[in-house]
């Protein structure tokens, strides 16, 4: 009987130890709690996993005029073009360091996302297709600064004018895939430039999320609008 049930403990004990770490699951950063009740967040304590459709929560130009999220061009641009593409949803999957730090080497931001912000919309980087300025496709962004590409991804490559109507200039706008967050344009009252800013277009200092100062980029209306040089951290991944 006691053979029997040191048995019955001991398979009990390694039972338990397997169940526990088959969860794979961490506290999510209050701070994710800003993301759109559409996107879902899970952290394995290593990285933050991000799912989206990339479909933004605004109306746009680049839906089928059947849509009822359709709008037609509205904005400020008078050398508007739009684009042919339209906006399709999509798979994302965004892993992103849930402990950002920061990497020596700065790897250069590649075409296509480099992030996502809080709808769940890609970011992508200050260079239009083959690494060109975006002198010319910056015409075709709808009236709140996102546009699709040819594979009918929706994205933006400067300051989202739908988050930050909404949710004030000083607002978190999404995360890079190296894990830091980005902001809007105005920090303590002041609008920044991308002359305030360092060579990767952001600073250290606190926020309003991280009161013990981060390591944050901002959106300025100046090239390079979100990012510059290069990931400041280790960036992630992103799928889909």
């Amino acid at each position: 009987m006691l053979l029997t049930a040191l048995i019955f403990i001991a398979c009990k004990k390694d039972s338990t130890t397997s169940s526990a770490t088959s969860t794979g699951t961490a506290t999510v950063p209050d701070v994710f709690k800003k993301f759109n009740t559409t996107v879902t967040i899970s952290s394995d304590g290593s990285y933050i996993t991000i799912k989206s459709d990339g479909v933004p929560d605004h109306k746009s130009c680049y839906f089928a005029t059947t849509d009822s999220r359709y709008q037609a061009y509205n904005g400020t641009n008078s050398a508007f073009s739009k684009n042919p593409n339209s906006i399709a949803s999509k798979s994302f999957v965004f892993k992103i360091p849930a402990s950002p730090a920061v990497n020596a080497a700065h790897e250069a931001t590649p075409l296509g996302p480099i992030g996502v912000a809080i709808n769940g919309v890609a970011i992508y980087n200050q260079y239009a297709g083959n690494n060109q300025p975006l002198t010319s496709e910056i015409n075709s962004f709808d009236q709140y600064n996102g546009h699709p590409d040819q594979s009918s991804l929706y994205h933006y490559h400067v300051e989202p004018l739908f988050i930050t109507q909404n949710n004030t200039k000083s607002a978190l706008i999404g995360f890079l895939l190296d894990g830091f967050p980005v902001y809007g344009p105005l920090e303590n009252g002041k609008t920044l430039l991308s002359a305030d800013l360092d060579t990767y277009h952001g600073h250290t200092g606190v926020t309003a999320d991280y009161p013990n100062g981060i390591y944050h980029y901002h959106v300025t209306a100046d090239a390079p609008y979100i990012n510059g040089s290069g990931f400041y951290g280790s960036k992630g991944s992103v799928t889909q």
